[in-house]
Protein backbone atom coordinates (compact mmCIF):
# COMPACT_ATOMS: atom_id res chain seq x y z
CA UNK A 1 0.00 0.00 0.00
CA UNK A 2 1.22 3.45 -0.83
CA UNK A 3 0.47 6.67 0.30
CA UNK A 4 1.86 10.22 -0.85
CA UNK A 5 2.40 13.02 1.65
CA UNK A 6 2.98 16.70 1.17
CA UNK A 7 6.27 17.67 0.24
CA UNK A 8 6.18 19.45 3.67
CA UNK A 9 9.47 21.04 4.71
CA UNK A 10 10.23 22.04 1.00
CA UNK A 11 14.02 23.19 1.45
CA UNK A 12 16.37 21.37 2.91
CA UNK A 13 19.29 22.93 3.91
CA UNK A 14 20.16 25.53 1.44
CA UNK A 15 23.89 25.23 2.03
CA UNK A 16 24.43 21.43 1.28
CA UNK A 17 26.41 20.37 -1.73
CA UNK A 18 27.05 24.16 -2.72
CA UNK A 19 29.94 22.74 -5.17
CA UNK A 20 28.65 19.01 -5.42
CA UNK A 21 25.59 20.71 -7.60
CA UNK A 22 27.38 21.52 -10.46
CA UNK A 23 29.58 18.64 -10.22
CA UNK A 24 26.72 16.29 -10.56
CA UNK A 25 25.32 18.13 -13.02
CA UNK A 26 27.86 18.22 -15.45
CA UNK A 27 27.77 14.79 -14.52
CA UNK A 28 24.45 14.13 -16.77
CA UNK A 29 22.08 11.40 -16.68
CA UNK A 30 23.25 9.44 -13.41
CA UNK A 31 22.11 6.45 -12.01
CA UNK A 32 23.76 5.67 -8.20
CA UNK A 33 23.79 1.84 -7.76
CA UNK A 34 25.26 0.11 -4.50
CA UNK A 35 28.17 2.39 -4.15
CA UNK A 36 28.42 3.06 -8.08
CA UNK A 37 27.77 5.46 -10.49
CA UNK A 38 27.26 5.49 -14.20
CA UNK A 39 26.85 8.86 -16.26
CA UNK A 40 27.00 10.64 -19.23
CA UNK A 41 28.24 14.54 -20.10
CA UNK A 42 25.35 16.74 -20.16
CA UNK A 43 26.43 19.93 -18.13
CA UNK A 44 23.34 21.82 -18.34
CA UNK A 45 21.63 18.79 -16.71
CA UNK A 46 19.90 19.08 -13.00
CA UNK A 47 19.43 15.67 -10.92
CA UNK A 48 16.53 13.89 -8.97
CA UNK A 49 17.35 12.04 -6.03
CA UNK A 50 15.75 9.45 -5.07
CA UNK A 51 16.25 7.97 -1.00
CA UNK A 52 15.04 5.25 0.63
CA UNK A 53 14.54 4.59 3.95
CA UNK A 54 13.86 1.89 6.61
CA UNK A 55 10.04 2.47 8.04
CA UNK A 56 9.48 -0.16 10.67
CA UNK A 57 10.54 -0.55 14.44
CA UNK A 58 12.34 -3.75 13.33
CA UNK A 59 14.89 -2.15 11.47
CA UNK A 60 14.59 0.53 14.10
CA UNK A 61 13.42 2.73 11.19
CA UNK A 62 11.71 6.14 11.05
CA UNK A 63 11.76 7.15 7.74
CA UNK A 64 8.53 7.47 5.62
CA UNK A 65 9.35 5.56 2.39
CA UNK A 66 10.72 6.70 -0.80
CA UNK A 67 11.79 10.56 -0.91
CA UNK A 68 12.26 12.80 -3.89
CA UNK A 69 14.74 15.79 -4.20
CA UNK A 70 15.37 17.99 -6.55
CA UNK A 71 19.31 18.90 -6.76
CA UNK A 72 19.83 22.12 -8.03
CA UNK A 73 22.83 22.99 -10.39
CA UNK A 74 23.73 26.20 -9.75
CA UNK A 75 23.49 26.24 -5.87
CA UNK A 76 23.63 22.52 -5.30
CA UNK A 77 20.44 22.96 -2.53
CA UNK A 78 18.32 19.67 -2.19
CA UNK A 79 14.54 20.67 -2.35
CA UNK A 80 12.02 18.14 -1.11
CA UNK A 81 9.38 17.00 -3.96
CA UNK A 82 7.75 14.04 -2.66
CA UNK A 83 7.53 11.65 0.13
CA UNK A 84 5.84 8.16 -1.27
CA UNK A 85 5.05 6.28 1.84
CA UNK A 86 5.76 2.76 1.53
CA UNK A 87 7.64 -0.33 3.86
CA UNK A 88 11.20 -0.20 4.07
CA UNK A 89 12.37 0.32 0.66
CA UNK A 90 15.80 -0.77 1.20
CA UNK A 91 17.14 -0.63 -2.25
CA UNK A 92 16.63 1.26 -5.19
CA UNK A 93 17.42 0.87 -9.08
CA UNK A 94 16.56 2.53 -12.38
CA UNK A 95 15.77 1.13 -15.84
CA UNK A 96 18.45 2.65 -18.47
CA UNK A 97 15.98 5.61 -19.61
CA UNK A 98 15.19 6.41 -15.95
CA UNK A 99 11.65 5.90 -17.05
CA UNK A 100 11.03 3.42 -14.41
CA UNK A 101 11.83 3.10 -10.34
CA UNK A 102 12.55 -0.18 -8.93
CA UNK A 103 12.68 -0.94 -5.05
CA UNK A 104 12.98 -4.07 -2.82
CA UNK A 105 11.65 -4.18 0.42
CA UNK A 106 13.68 -5.14 3.52
CA UNK A 107 11.99 -8.06 5.72
CA UNK A 108 8.79 -8.67 2.73
CA UNK A 109 8.99 -10.74 -0.34
CA UNK A 110 8.45 -7.89 -3.36
CA UNK A 111 9.58 -6.10 -5.71
CA UNK A 112 7.83 -3.19 -6.46
CA UNK A 113 8.06 -0.70 -9.72
CA UNK A 114 6.98 2.84 -9.79
CA UNK A 115 6.81 5.19 -13.13
CA UNK A 116 8.56 8.54 -12.89
CA UNK A 117 7.13 11.56 -14.35
CA UNK A 118 9.52 12.99 -15.99
CA UNK A 119 8.57 16.78 -16.01
CA UNK A 120 8.28 16.73 -12.43
CA UNK A 121 10.15 14.06 -11.00
CA UNK A 122 7.47 12.48 -8.68
CA UNK A 123 6.49 8.73 -8.78
CA UNK A 124 3.49 6.87 -8.96
CA UNK A 125 3.22 3.01 -7.68
CA UNK A 126 2.85 0.38 -10.69
CA UNK A 127 2.72 -2.57 -9.12
CA UNK A 128 4.35 -5.21 -6.92
CA UNK A 129 5.59 -8.96 -7.74
CA UNK A 130 6.78 -11.74 -5.20
CA UNK A 131 10.30 -12.04 -5.36
CA UNK A 132 10.25 -15.67 -4.09
CA UNK A 133 11.71 -15.22 -0.14
CA UNK A 134 11.18 -13.40 2.35
CA UNK A 135 13.82 -10.02 2.77
CA UNK A 136 14.95 -9.48 -0.07
CA UNK A 137 17.48 -6.88 0.55
CA UNK A 138 19.48 -5.71 -3.17
CA UNK A 139 18.31 -5.59 -6.55
CA UNK A 140 19.89 -5.04 -10.52
CA UNK A 141 18.53 -4.99 -13.50
CA UNK A 142 20.13 -7.38 -16.15
CA UNK A 143 22.05 -5.85 -19.41
CA UNK A 144 19.11 -6.53 -21.79
CA UNK A 145 16.63 -4.18 -19.37
CA UNK A 146 14.34 -6.98 -19.25
CA UNK A 147 15.05 -8.51 -15.92
CA UNK A 148 15.24 -7.82 -12.23
CA UNK A 149 17.79 -10.22 -10.23
CA UNK A 150 17.38 -9.95 -6.66
CA UNK A 151 18.84 -11.12 -3.65
CA UNK A 152 16.31 -12.83 -0.62
CA UNK A 153 18.36 -12.32 2.26
CA UNK A 154 16.28 -14.10 5.10
CA UNK A 155 15.22 -17.27 2.64
CA UNK A 156 18.72 -17.77 1.03
CA UNK A 157 17.39 -17.66 -2.52
CA UNK A 158 17.94 -15.41 -6.02
CA UNK A 159 14.47 -14.46 -7.39
CA UNK A 160 13.99 -13.19 -11.06
CA UNK A 161 11.28 -11.01 -12.19
CA UNK A 162 10.73 -9.91 -15.42
CA UNK A 163 10.19 -5.94 -16.45
CA UNK A 164 7.46 -5.53 -19.18
CA UNK A 165 7.71 -2.86 -21.92
CA UNK A 166 5.68 -0.53 -19.76
CA UNK A 167 7.47 -0.96 -16.67
CA UNK A 168 5.27 -3.03 -14.79
CA UNK A 169 6.71 -6.44 -13.81
CA UNK A 170 5.85 -9.65 -14.29
CA UNK A 171 5.36 -12.59 -12.68
CA UNK A 172 8.39 -14.08 -11.52
CA UNK A 173 10.24 -16.27 -13.93
CA UNK A 174 12.79 -17.87 -11.73
CA UNK A 175 13.50 -19.21 -7.93
CA UNK A 176 16.96 -20.68 -6.59
CA UNK A 177 17.80 -21.54 -3.32
CA UNK A 178 21.60 -21.42 -2.24
CA UNK A 179 22.88 -24.67 -0.79
CA UNK A 180 25.91 -25.25 1.08
CA UNK A 181 27.27 -25.20 4.85
CA UNK A 182 27.10 -22.90 7.07
CA UNK A 183 29.64 -20.52 8.40
CA UNK A 184 31.18 -21.26 12.08
CA UNK A 185 28.56 -18.44 13.73
CA UNK A 186 25.49 -19.67 15.08
CA UNK A 187 23.24 -16.67 15.07
CA UNK A 188 24.22 -14.52 11.73
CA UNK A 189 25.04 -18.13 9.89
CA UNK A 190 22.84 -20.28 10.60
CA UNK A 191 21.42 -20.58 6.85
CA UNK A 192 22.27 -18.89 3.66
CA UNK A 193 21.71 -15.38 3.65
CA UNK A 194 22.53 -13.77 -0.21
CA UNK A 195 22.94 -9.99 0.17
CA UNK A 196 23.66 -8.31 -3.09
CA UNK A 197 23.48 -9.52 -7.16
CA UNK A 198 25.57 -7.71 -9.23
CA UNK A 199 26.75 -8.53 -12.78
CA UNK A 200 30.43 -8.33 -14.03
CA UNK A 201 31.39 -5.23 -16.44
CA UNK A 202 30.53 -8.26 -19.59
CA UNK A 203 27.20 -8.54 -18.30
CA UNK A 204 27.67 -12.34 -18.62
CA UNK A 205 27.90 -13.35 -14.63
CA UNK A 206 26.22 -12.70 -11.66
CA UNK A 207 28.23 -12.17 -8.33
CA UNK A 208 26.51 -13.45 -5.59
CA UNK A 209 28.32 -12.73 -1.99
CA UNK A 210 26.49 -15.11 0.67
CA UNK A 211 27.20 -14.27 4.51
CA UNK A 212 25.60 -17.33 5.79
CA UNK A 213 27.50 -19.84 3.81
CA UNK A 214 30.82 -18.16 3.18
CA UNK A 215 30.78 -18.10 -0.24
CA UNK A 216 30.58 -15.92 -3.17
CA UNK A 217 28.25 -17.96 -6.04
CA UNK A 218 28.05 -17.02 -9.60
CA UNK A 219 25.64 -17.48 -12.01
CA UNK A 220 24.23 -17.21 -15.39
CA UNK A 221 21.16 -15.38 -16.86
CA UNK A 222 19.16 -16.93 -20.12
CA UNK A 223 18.05 -13.34 -21.46
CA UNK A 224 15.63 -14.98 -23.24
CA UNK A 225 14.08 -16.94 -20.26
CA UNK A 226 15.08 -15.41 -17.01
CA UNK A 227 16.07 -18.26 -15.91
CA UNK A 228 19.54 -18.65 -13.93
CA UNK A 229 21.96 -21.59 -13.95
CA UNK A 230 25.02 -22.17 -12.18
CA UNK A 231 28.69 -21.36 -12.86
CA UNK A 232 31.15 -23.85 -13.42
CA UNK A 233 32.90 -23.36 -11.03
CA UNK A 234 30.14 -22.27 -9.18
CA UNK A 235 31.10 -20.36 -5.84
CA UNK A 236 34.42 -19.04 -4.06
CA UNK A 237 34.74 -19.75 -0.81
CA UNK A 238 36.09 -17.07 1.79
CA UNK A 239 37.23 -17.38 5.23
CA UNK A 240 35.18 -18.86 7.60
CA UNK A 241 32.67 -16.26 9.18
CA UNK A 242 33.90 -13.56 7.18
CA UNK A 243 30.31 -13.06 6.08
CA UNK A 244 30.42 -11.08 2.68
CA UNK A 245 28.54 -9.12 1.72
CA UNK A 246 28.47 -6.92 -1.32
CA UNK A 247 30.96 -7.01 -4.21
CA UNK A 248 32.47 -4.64 -6.72
CA UNK A 249 34.15 -5.02 -10.22
CA UNK A 250 36.98 -3.26 -11.37
CA UNK A 251 35.61 -1.38 -13.97
CA UNK A 252 38.92 -2.19 -16.37
CA UNK A 253 41.12 -4.44 -15.25
CA UNK A 254 40.15 -8.43 -14.13
CA UNK A 255 39.57 -8.09 -10.16
CA UNK A 256 36.84 -7.82 -8.01
CA UNK A 257 36.56 -6.87 -4.21
CA UNK A 258 34.58 -8.12 -1.48
CA UNK A 259 33.32 -6.50 1.49
CA UNK A 260 32.97 -9.28 4.46
CA UNK A 261 30.80 -8.02 7.40
CA UNK A 262 30.82 -10.26 10.35
CA UNK A 263 34.86 -9.96 10.12
CA UNK A 264 35.43 -6.38 8.48
CA UNK A 265 37.61 -7.13 6.18
CA UNK A 266 38.04 -6.92 1.84
CA UNK A 267 39.03 -9.20 0.04
CA UNK A 268 40.70 -8.87 -3.62
CA UNK A 269 39.99 -11.46 -6.24
CA UNK A 270 41.10 -11.78 -9.75
CA UNK A 271 38.23 -12.28 -11.80
CA UNK A 272 38.32 -14.39 -15.03
CA UNK A 273 35.74 -12.72 -17.80
CA UNK A 274 35.61 -16.27 -19.70
CA UNK A 275 35.03 -18.72 -17.00
CA UNK A 276 32.84 -16.67 -14.46
CA UNK A 277 35.95 -17.46 -11.78
CA UNK A 278 37.09 -16.00 -8.72
CA UNK A 279 41.00 -16.37 -7.20
CA UNK A 280 41.52 -14.91 -3.93
CA UNK A 281 44.63 -12.92 -4.47
CA UNK A 282 44.59 -10.41 -0.62
CA UNK A 283 42.21 -10.46 1.88
CA UNK A 284 42.98 -6.92 4.89
CA UNK A 285 40.92 -5.80 7.17
CA UNK A 286 38.66 -2.82 6.53
CA UNK A 287 39.47 -1.31 9.87
CA UNK A 288 42.61 0.22 11.59
CA UNK A 289 44.44 -2.01 13.40
CA UNK A 290 44.05 0.19 16.51
CA UNK A 291 40.51 -0.41 16.43
CA UNK A 292 39.58 -3.70 19.21
CA UNK A 293 35.74 -3.21 19.29
CA UNK A 294 33.08 -5.81 17.34
CA UNK A 295 33.13 -5.41 13.84
CA UNK A 296 30.54 -4.88 10.86
CA UNK A 297 30.91 -3.38 7.72
CA UNK A 298 29.01 -2.91 4.55
CA UNK A 299 29.22 -1.42 1.56
CA UNK A 300 31.88 -1.19 -1.09
CA UNK A 301 32.90 0.61 -4.21
CA UNK A 302 35.51 0.87 -7.01
CA UNK A 303 36.10 4.54 -8.26
CA UNK A 304 35.33 4.85 -11.71
CA UNK A 305 38.88 5.00 -12.83
CA UNK A 306 39.76 2.07 -11.33
CA UNK A 307 42.41 3.62 -8.83
CA UNK A 308 40.91 3.45 -5.50
CA UNK A 309 38.50 1.01 -3.35
CA UNK A 310 36.28 2.55 -0.67
CA UNK A 311 34.63 0.60 1.89
CA UNK A 312 32.20 1.71 5.07
CA UNK A 313 32.11 0.06 8.12
CA UNK A 314 29.62 0.48 10.59
CA UNK A 315 31.18 -0.55 13.67
CA UNK A 316 32.91 2.48 13.81
CA UNK A 317 31.38 5.30 11.67
CA UNK A 318 34.26 4.52 8.63
CA UNK A 319 34.97 5.05 5.73
CA UNK A 320 38.10 2.95 4.52
CA UNK A 321 40.32 4.14 1.14
CA UNK A 322 42.36 1.94 -0.49
CA UNK A 323 44.55 2.64 -3.57
CA UNK A 324 44.89 -0.40 -6.32
CA UNK A 325 47.60 -1.77 -7.54
CA UNK A 326 46.36 -2.68 -11.15
CA UNK A 327 48.56 -4.81 -12.07
CA UNK A 328 48.48 -6.95 -9.53
CA UNK A 329 44.81 -6.07 -8.40
CA UNK A 330 46.15 -5.79 -4.58
CA UNK A 331 45.19 -3.19 -2.29
CA UNK A 332 46.82 -0.79 -0.23
CA UNK A 333 45.30 1.35 2.99
CA UNK A 334 45.44 4.74 2.66
CA UNK A 335 42.88 6.08 5.98
CA UNK A 336 40.30 6.18 7.11
CA UNK A 337 37.17 8.85 7.76
CA UNK A 338 34.72 9.03 9.78
CA UNK A 339 31.05 9.28 8.41
CA UNK A 340 29.92 11.97 11.23
CA UNK A 341 26.49 9.70 11.49
CA UNK A 342 25.69 5.96 12.76
CA UNK A 343 25.81 3.17 10.71
CA UNK A 344 26.71 4.06 7.41
CA UNK A 345 25.06 1.11 5.32
CA UNK A 346 25.48 3.03 2.06
CA UNK A 347 27.47 5.08 0.21
CA UNK A 348 28.42 6.45 -3.83
CA UNK A 349 30.59 8.06 -5.71
CA UNK A 350 29.64 10.71 -7.56
CA UNK A 351 29.72 9.93 -11.53
CA UNK A 352 32.89 12.35 -11.74
CA UNK A 353 34.42 10.56 -8.56
CA UNK A 354 34.32 13.88 -6.84
CA UNK A 355 32.43 13.88 -4.18
CA UNK A 356 31.33 10.36 -1.72
CA UNK A 357 28.04 10.47 -0.34
CA UNK A 358 27.69 8.61 2.98
CA UNK A 359 23.96 7.54 4.04
CA UNK A 360 23.71 7.05 8.16
CA UNK A 361 21.05 4.61 8.17
CA UNK A 362 21.31 4.61 12.52
CA UNK A 363 20.93 0.68 12.55
CA UNK A 364 22.08 0.38 15.99
CA UNK A 365 25.62 -0.28 15.01
CA UNK A 366 28.54 2.13 16.22
CA UNK A 367 29.38 3.73 19.30
CA UNK A 368 27.21 4.55 21.20
CA UNK A 369 28.47 8.24 21.53
CA UNK A 370 27.55 9.12 18.00
CA UNK A 371 24.17 11.25 18.57
CA UNK A 372 24.44 12.89 14.96
CA UNK A 373 22.48 10.26 12.74
CA UNK A 374 19.54 10.09 10.24
CA UNK A 375 21.96 12.09 7.44
CA UNK A 376 23.51 11.67 4.10
CA UNK A 377 26.90 13.32 4.27
CA UNK A 378 29.26 14.94 1.56
CA UNK A 379 32.64 14.77 1.63
CA UNK A 380 35.29 15.21 -1.43
CA UNK A 381 37.60 13.15 -3.22
CA UNK A 382 41.34 14.19 -3.46
CA UNK A 383 41.86 12.95 -7.00
CA UNK A 384 45.54 12.61 -6.52
CA UNK A 385 45.19 10.09 -3.17
CA UNK A 386 41.35 9.08 -3.02
CA UNK A 387 41.27 10.66 0.44
CA UNK A 388 38.08 12.19 1.84
CA UNK A 389 37.02 14.85 3.34
CA UNK A 390 33.99 16.19 4.28
CA UNK A 391 32.42 19.48 2.96
CA UNK A 392 30.27 20.26 6.02
CA UNK A 393 27.46 19.73 4.19
CA UNK A 394 24.42 17.64 5.05
CA UNK A 395 21.50 16.42 4.18
CA UNK A 396 19.01 15.77 7.44
CA UNK A 397 16.92 13.13 6.22
CA UNK A 398 15.24 10.16 8.14
CA UNK A 399 17.16 6.31 7.83
CA UNK A 400 18.64 6.98 4.95
CA UNK A 401 19.79 3.42 3.36
CA UNK A 402 19.90 3.55 -0.44
CA UNK A 403 19.87 6.44 -2.95
CA UNK A 404 19.85 6.91 -6.86
CA UNK A 405 20.24 9.98 -9.13
CA UNK A 406 18.27 10.52 -12.05
CA UNK A 407 18.60 13.57 -14.33
CA UNK A 408 15.81 16.34 -14.76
Amino acid sequence: MTKTSPAGDKCIDRRILLKAGAALAAAGPTLLRGGHAEAQANPATALRAYVGAFTTPDRKGHGGGINVYRVDPTSGAWTHEQLLEVVNPSFLTLDREQRFLYSVHADLDEVSAYAIDKQSGRITALNRQSCGGKNAVHLSIDPSGRWIITANYSAGSVGVVPIEKDGTLGPRSDLVDLKGEPGPDRVRQASSHPHEAVFDPSGRFVAIPDLGLDRVFLFRLDAASGKLSANDPPFVATRKRAGPRHIAFHPKMPFAYVVNELDSTVAAYRFDAQRGSLQTIQILPSTPSSFTGELSSAEIAVAPDGRFVYASNRCNNSIATFTVDERAGTLTPVGWVPTHGNSPRFFGLDPAAKFLYAANADEGFGPPEEKNTDTIVQFTVNQATGTLTPTGHTIKTNSPCTIVFASV
